[in-house]
């Protein structure tokens, strides 16, 4: 270290800037990334001399500078921003450059052409204040330039500067193209609404084949529309409040990046987020949004994603990352990210081979949690550390069938249960493998194969996983979806309760507590369950669906209505919110809009239960020809496809032959079919309510109190 005789004092004014997302878009594409890179130092350099700014050095993919005053410092910075908005004009959006700019004066040390001191290191912390494309400066700086400049100042409310004690003012440059962007962007916002993402077609209820995203579906229209069943049109201040996260510490696990030569090992890093939300989850005092609404984003690389992931999800940090694998061996990163500003919490990487994995998932799990400021209790240093097998092949394999599971379609579910069987072949304790296989069968019930045999299945793994862990949550949601499908109302209750008892933050341990609260009539109940659910899972289409199929129920037609046209304007493909659309409109008598509506879902995903909803509709709107039309394809598909005996029910309801419907609904009670445990509040049973061969079976079924 130089001594002090080569030392200069003096008062600077110091510039950061900063490259926003590069960090990740080096991971994503490291060859871009060198690119911009290098078009930043080109467009930038030229600017600095102007102004009679200095390049001490780079920072990476930023620029310390240095200027004899204040104003020079700020009119430079004005000036870079002007030119990037420029060169952003004419650039495609993957090529577009955004940075940050920070400007402070004070006191430097400078040190063979290098400068050090509080000077620089309040500079440094000013900078990720800023807004992206934008420019914060001190309280000094404001002192000085104040009255010498065009553009507003705005002061920051109680900013806080990293490592830095002394209390400081921090101003925002209100640049004028921004201001012009913010207009045009609420004109634009006011004229449409409507989502690019596209959403997966969709079966019913928590157990439906699809994993299903619906980009940007707000609380408000959970809350707006209600579920304070009490009265039919509860006031808005009867409704339950919003949970926001983005004022409790949360954060969102986004899905890490497969950076292998071999694009088929993208289920390590799909894996590797998914245990990551399940280990998080359980760390009290934090909020973790699940896993749909994480992995809504995949793939996503526009810019400033982190301030709209903390928008959507409600969370104020993200974690992202990716996975590389060469052979056994393993490099993953890992960076934590406030989503104010961008600010790099936390950063690291992991060289490992595949035995070690869960060393690197309980480091990243107790490093997001110190980064947070959260203190661990003994449960959740537990949770970090369990590991769920000793055997890395065995790991590997479940990971695989988890990948398979959710593609959600029948090829996906028979590759998923061979995956977790060859797991359990290398491991016969490894929990997780029994509990993938009993998820899998219960989302096949009623759709591929018999429900009774699906339940039995889903039962046997469930009790299976549950003799090596008594306390796997997911083990325990499983065995209570298998009970209370065949009746056990009571045990099944009481199993999903010991679920959320075991982790609150399990996502469809809530939704399907409110949907079995729902099948008994409890709709008051429901409510808080459900209000959890939508909170933990903000953009999860599937549970969003259930507010709509609630409220339908409950005989809400026109709240479930309103929440079915938001959702169908976010994606016009999501063919569960058309047939529950449609049957809103069969209950309000509205037959040829509910024939428009199954027809889309039918067109969307021709399932048996779609088919029959559109024969239904054609029957009691008289058209009896193409109604037992129906009913004949679906009869004449049974040997080339399962077809639920629901499907018959229904249709022979629409026709009026109640003799007929109640024998194939009590084909439906012989193979315990979903079906069944609507029959205390689908209004599809009203014609035959008071039949007494219906009580009879509603007092089989256990729904008759």
């Amino acid at each position: 270290m130089p001594d002090g005789a080569n030392e200069q004092r003096k008062l600077a004014a110091i510039m950061f800037t900063d490259m926003v997302g590069y960090s990740a878009l080096a991971q994503r594409d490291e060859k871009l990334a060198l690119q911009l890179l290098a078009e930043h130092h080109r467009l930038l350099r030229p600017i600095f001399p102007k102004f009679s700014g200095r390049e001490i050095k780079t920072t990476g993919d930023g620029f310390l500078v240095e200027f004899a005053s204040a104003l020079e410092a700020m009119q430079c910075a004005i000036e870079i921003q002007r030119a990037l908005v420029q060169h952003n004009a004419s650039a495609s959006a993957e090529r577009r450059i955004h940075i940050r700019i920070g400007v402070h004066v004070g006191d430097v040390v400078l040190r063979e052409a290098d400068i050090f001191g509080d000077g620089v290191n309040i500079a440094a912390r000013i900078e990720p204040l800023a807004e992206v494309g934008g420019i914060c400066l001190s309280g000094p700086v404001y002192d000085q330039v104040a009255n010498k400049m065009d553009a507003p100042l705005v002061k920051l409310n109680a900013p806080q500067l990293k490592n830095i004690k002394t209390p400081m003012d921090v101003y925002r440059v209100v640049l004028p193209w921004q201001t012009q962007a913010k207009a045009e962007g609420g004109r634009k916002n006011a004229e449409t609404n409507a989502s690019d993402h596209p959403l997966p077609a969709a079966r019913t209820r928590w157990y439906m084949p699809a994993v299903l995203v619906v980009v940007g579906l707000n609380l408000f229209l959970f809350l707006k529309f209600g579920l304070h069943f009490g009265a039919k049109n509860s006031p808005a201040k009867d409704q339950p409040a919003a949970t926001n996260s983005g004022d409790q510490k949360s954060i969102a696990v986004l899905p890490f990046v497969n950076m292998s030569a071999d694009k088929t090992d993208e289920y390590l890093s799909d894996g590797m987020t998914e245990e990551l939300l399940n280990v998080l989850t359980k760390v009290k005092g934090l909020h973790v949004p699940g896993r749909s609404s994480c992995f809504s984003f995949k793939g996503k690389n526009e810019q400033d994603i982190f301030r709209k992931v903390g928008e959507q999800l409600h969370v104020n940090a993200v974690l992202e990352g990716s996975v590389r694998k060469a052979g056994n061996q393993l490099r993953i990163t890992a960076q934590l990210i406030n989503v104010a500003d961008g600010f790099h919490l936390w950063s690291e990487t992991y060289d490992r081979d595949m035995t070690n994995i869960f060393a690197i998932q309980s480091d990243i799990a107790t490093r997001v949690a110190d980064a947070l400021k959260i203190q661990l209790g003994v449960e959740e240093t537990r949770a970090l550390a369990k590991k769920p097998t000793e055997n890395a092949e065995g790991y590997r394999l479940y990971l695989l069938g988890r990948y398979h599971f959710a593609r959600a379609t029948q090829a996906g579910w028979t590759n998923a249960i061979n995956y977790y069987n060859q797991a359990l072949v290398l491991d016969p304790n490894l929990a997780l493998a029994y509990c993938g296989i009993a998820d899998t069968y219960g989302w096949m019930a009623g759709f591929v194969m018999p429900c009774n045999e699906a339940w039995a299945k889903q039962k046997q793994m469930a009790e299976s996983a549950l003799a090596i862990d008594p306390n796997l949550a997911e083990a325990h949601l499983s065995l209570g979806a298998s009970l209370f499908s065949v009746f056990d109302w009571r045990t099944g209750e009481y199993e999903i309760k010991r679920a959320i008892e075991l982790n609150p933050n399990l996502t469809y341990a809530q939704d399907l507590y409110a949907t079995l609260l729902t099948f008994l009539g409890r709709f008051e109940e429901a409510t808080p369950h459900l209000t959890k659910a939508v909170a933990l899972d903000p953009v999860s289409a599937l549970i969003n669906n259930d507010v709509a199929w609630l409220l339908k129920l409950a005989r809400r037609y026109d709240d479930a209505i309103s929440q079915l046209l938001k959702t169908l304007e976010l994606d016009p493909n999501f063919a569960n919110a058309h047939m529950e659309l449609g049957w809103c409109y069969v209950w309000k008598a509205e037959l040829p809009r509910a024939i428009s509506e199954f027809e889309k879902a039918k067109s969307l995903d021709d399932l048996p239960s779609y088919a029959a909803a559109l024969g239904y509709a054609y029957g009691i709107s008289g058209n009896r020809v193409k109604a037992e039309r129906v009913l004949r394809e679906l009869e004449g598909e049974v040997n080339q496809r399962y077809v639920s005996p629901s499907s018959r029910t229904i249709l022979y309801l629409s026709l009026g032959k109640k003799d007929k419907a109640m024998d194939w609904l009590e084909k439906c009670y012989e193979e315990q079919n979903t079906i069944c445990q609507l029959l205390k509040v689908d209004p599809l049973y009203d014609s035959i309510r008071n039949e007494p061969r219906f009580q009879a079976l509603l007092k089989k079924v256990g729904l008759d109190k």
